[in-house]
């Protein structure tokens, strides 16, 4: 299993996209479905976010909250949420709830 908390040096980015970012966790009230399973069919884990734009398997980087930390996406959100909005799951929906919104950017990689 692939640490997405190393970046790859091999890595480049393509764009950077301004965007919003909040959190979720594997709460029922939160997910469609298995609170534990991803649009991608992926089990939840640390370093996963949800995003409507972008392929699943996607890596990105937010490099003012999270410096070199590569983030993969495997999940969607609602349709209303658009495509400029991030949501980074967390293990408890204290820990989502914490985290707050913030407005950033986010560097989309490639391998």
């Amino acid at each position: 299993m692939p640490d997405y908390n190393l970046p790859n040096p091999e890595s480049q980015i393509t764009r950077k996209i301004p965007v919003i970012v909040t959190a979720y966790s594997s709460t029922p009230w939160e997910t469609w479905g298995n609170p534990f399973v991803t649009a991608a069919g992926t089990w939840v884990k640390d370093g996963i976010v949800a995003n409507n734009y972008l392929p699943f398997g996607t890596k990105v980087r937010m490099p003012e909250i999270y410096g070199d930390r590569v983030f993969i996406v495997e999940d969607r959100m609602h349709s209303r949420k658009g495509n400029y909005h991030f949501d980074i799951w967390f293990p408890s929906h204290s820990e989502a709830v914490n985290f707050g919104v913030k407005r950033t950017y986010v560097e989309v990689l490639e391998n």
